[in-house]
């Protein structure tokens, strides 16, 4: 199949939600996407439909050893990725004394140890062709955390932090890096896409378990298009000079403010303390 004037997007997580909707966006853009379904009969009926113009694999991003063969695959079958998109991972709800140390691991694994590894698996290929762009799908719980969602939080703050040291250190190798926050968008994150807590603490139903239902409450009503989010995913990708963070939807401008007006009235609050803490 003939590439050599696309660009070539390897977007994780394709089977609904934003990443179906990036991918369906950027072939239409006549660019090539590379794609992964955890379903085999996803990836085949992906394949029939885009013959010519994409290409999907089966793979789970948490098995380490599949990663790094898919990508030495792909590399050794189209040359390039261009363009990486880590949008895998998932949703999960739940005081923080509610979840389980196995629940905490299985979301970090997803959101922040599979996407960390499909990144240094990339970034070689990446160094030696002194291109290349990393998107990686965040939240607007990246910046700020919410009762009832610290676990998830916790996964996509650990992934902020790698990515912004990240960016800094590949700019010199002509490889840049973008964290994407999306606020509420209408996919299947709070429906059958949202794990939740096994334990149930009733001292929390307040706090945790208020957000649980407002979460499950919204699902498919959220303010979030995903067709408009891929359009400016896109658009980033063609900017000239791509900003770091990009959020996207009113909620996440909304709550990213919040988080940033706090922190800053915390830092104006212990100021002159934090000035004096220092050898004289």
């Amino acid at each position: 199949m003939e590439t050599t004037n696309k660009r070539i997007w390897m977007i994780t997580g394709i089977s609904s939600g934003l990443g179906k909707a990036l991918a369906e966006t950027v072939i239409a853009s006549g660019d090539f996407v590379i794609g992964t379904f955890r379903n085999k009969t996803q990836t085949e009926q992906f394949n029939q439909e885009y013959k010519g113009k994409a290409f999907g694999i089966t793979l789970d991003i948490t098995e380490t050893d599949k990663v790094t063969e898919a990508v030495h695959s792909i590399f050794n079958n189209y040359g390039r990725i261009n363009v990486l998109v880590n949008n895998a991972g998932v949703g999960y709800v739940g005081a923080i004394e509610e979840a389980s140390l196995e629940e905490v691991r299985a979301v970090f694994e997803a959101n922040f140890f599979g996407t960390l590894h499909l990144t240094q698996a990339v970034l070689p290929f990446m160094r030696e062709a002194k291109q290349g762009h990393i998107l990686q799908i965040s939240s607007h719980g990246g910046i700020k955390a919410f009762a009832g969602f610290g676990v998830y939080n916790a996964s996509k703050f650990a992934l902020e932090g790698f990515s912004e040291a990240l960016a800094q250190e590949v700019k010199p190798l002509g490889i840049k890096v973008s964290i994407v926050e999306p606020g509420p968008f209408r996919t299947n994150f709070a429906g059958k896409g949202l794990q939740i807590a096994q334990k149930t603490i009733d001292e929390y139903a307040e706090t945790s378990g208020a957000f649980k239902a407002k979460l499950k409450g919204v699902d498919g009503k959220q303010e979030g298009d995903p067709m408009k989010a891929s359009q400016a995913i896109i658009d980033l990708v063609n900017a000239d000079n791509p900003s770091l963070r990009m959020p996207l939807g009113k909620t996440a401008l909304m709550t990213i403010n919040m988080k940033l007006e706090s922190v800053k009235a915390d830092l104006e609050q212990h100021e002159k303390v934090a000035s004096e803490t220092v050898f004289s």
